[in-house]
């Protein structure tokens, strides 16, 4: 049986291009077209409107203050939301959710197609090789464990200081099977980082370069090409953590020579619970199973197993055919914006965040490496004097502006940057627009210049309005939650 053609949809010629140099293919299967917010006149300039619909794009809500506003969603990088292409599709596939792979019903036969031919539409989305192999995973810090426990024995890993959490910790849980880690400190330039890189991989033999593609602290991107002729030329290969990347530039593994690629749905508009890690096969067949159970195996005995080879060996268990349905349709949501379209959006909406900022006295916007070709919309900056917690607190509280506070699971990063208590994190996304930048900038000269309108206290450790009046809405209250699930009479 084959997938239904609606799970399929259009790839431009850029990413097209990418696609077709790895994957050998000509066209994925089209499809709908997700729906771009256009506008007929005057044509808005990039960033004034939002590039794709999201849900609850214009969500209202309270103030302490009293009143409520259209939710400016400024935190994108932690979890994006869903696209309402994403959501639709997710509600097209639930009527014939079932178990996949063995069973012998419709429902079970057209979810396992959904379920394997969106491994072809992620695969496609990152450009993969044609026999690279698709690994779903729960998101990228699932992706980097199942590879961590692949690395040969022995082999070391190379990383750079300033890696999301996700790509420090994994490496360091194989040591019983002598694999070692080592640490690089970024210079402050990307060409003196790069030659550190260089330095460490002919110290001695590394079996793996990880590296971010784009820093979830400022949003710089690293050189992917680059950074695989360093490993290559040491006999090392190169994984990326695109879980910033991927939602906001193409990423061409077959062009680039990327070995790996670990992303999450959660920050590509599919917030659905999968994620994926997609490369080479040999590794992954030979690796640790990620997960033992059903699925994974070929044949089990009382005394005896034999694994499956990759993707089934680190998919143990029901997989996630929701989650891998909704991440290839973010996939293909993403795929059918006009060439560059995504990136001036985004190159518009920072620009002005970064101006905005520089206006606003006493915030200091943090950098990391001067000479970095680009930059995602993902800034962080420090005020001066006001504890960052307090400042997420008043931006959302007072003026219904969402951002992320602290040290954004980098902590050696932000400890070398001066900020080891933290700072504020501001992310734009497609569902962004200016307004929401210009509302945070006007809310921070106003923090700035009058302080908070409202008193705020510590709670639990973080700060929060005192006897903050707004509403829970009914369906988020535990207290309305629990009553309505009583059955009647109880």
């Amino acid at each position: 049986m084959t997938a239904a053609p609606h799970h399929l949809a259009v790839v431009p010629a850029a990413r097209r291009q990418d696609r077709d140099a790895g994957r050998g293919r000509d066209r994925l299967p089209v499809g709908p077209r997700p729906r771009v917010v256009r506008r007929e006149h005057p044509t808005p300039a990039p960033g004034d409107e939002p590039l794709l619909r999201v849900v609850g794009g214009d969500e209202r809500v309270p103030l302490v203050t009293g009143g409520e506003v259209r939710y400016a969603n400024l935190d994108v990088a932690a979890s994006a939301p869903a696209l309402v292409w994403v959501a639709d599709h997710v509600e097209r596939v639930l009527p014939l959710y079932a178990s996949v792979h063995r069973g012998a019903g419709y429902a079970s036969q057209v979810s396992t197609a959904v379920l394997e031919g969106s491994r072809d539409v992620v695969a496609g989305f990152l450009g993969a090789r044609p026999d690279d192999v698709v690994v779903w995973t729960r998101n990228t810090t699932d992706a980097l464990a199942v590879l961590a426990g692949c690395v040969p024995d022995g082999g070391s890993v190379l990383v750079l200081d300033l890696e999301h959490h996700a790509n420090l910790l994994p490496w360091r849980t194989q040591g019983h099977r002598g694999v070692t880690q080592r640490v690089v400190e970024a210079a402050a330039t990307l060409e003196g980082t790069l030659a550190a890189l260089a330095d460490a991989l002919a110290e001695r033999p590394t079996a793996l370069l990880a590296v971010t593609g784009a820093s979830n602290v400022t949003g710089e991107e690293l050189p992917l090409a680059r950074l695989a002729d360093l490993a290559h030329a040491a006999g090392a290969r190169l994984a990326v953590d695109a879980a910033q990347l991927a939602p906001h530039r193409a990423v061409a593994m077959a062009r680039d020579g990327v070995d790996w690629v670990a992303l999450s749905g959660h920050k590509l508009y599919a917030p659905f619970g999968a994620g994926a890690l997609v490369g080479r096969r040999d590794w992954l067949d030979a690796g640790t199973p990620h997960l033992a159970g059903g699925g994974a195996v070929e044949e089990v005995g009382v005394d005896d197993v034999r694994w499956a080879s990759a993707p089934a060996r680190h998919e143990g268990g029901t997989p996630n055919v929701l989650g891998a349905a909704a991440l290839a349709a973010a996939c293909e949501a993403l795929s059918a914006l006009d060439d560059g379209a995504l990136e001036a959006h985004e190159a518009a909406l920072r620009e002005r965040l970064v101006r905005g900022l520089a206006g606003v006295p006493g915030v200091r916007v943090v950098r990391t490496l001067d000479g970095a070709a680009s930059s995602i919309g993902v800034v962080t900056f420090a005020v001066e004097g006001v504890e960052p917690g307090l400042v997420a607190a008043v931006l959302s509280a007072e003026h219904g502006v969402g951002v992320r506070d602290g040290r954004f699971c980098a902590h050696p990063l932000l400890a070398r940057l001066g900020l080891p208590g933290g700072a504020v994190r501001a992310s734009v996304g497609v569902g962004s627009r200016a307004e929401d930048v210009d509302r945070l900038v006007a809310a921070l000269h106003r923090l700035v210049e009058d302080g908070p309108a409202w008193d705020y206290a510590l709670e639990g450790g973080r700060w929060a309005p005192v006897d903050d009046p707004r509403p829970w809405p009914a369906w988020g209250d535990p207290t309305a939650r629990a009553a309505a699930a009583r059955p009647c009479g109880g």
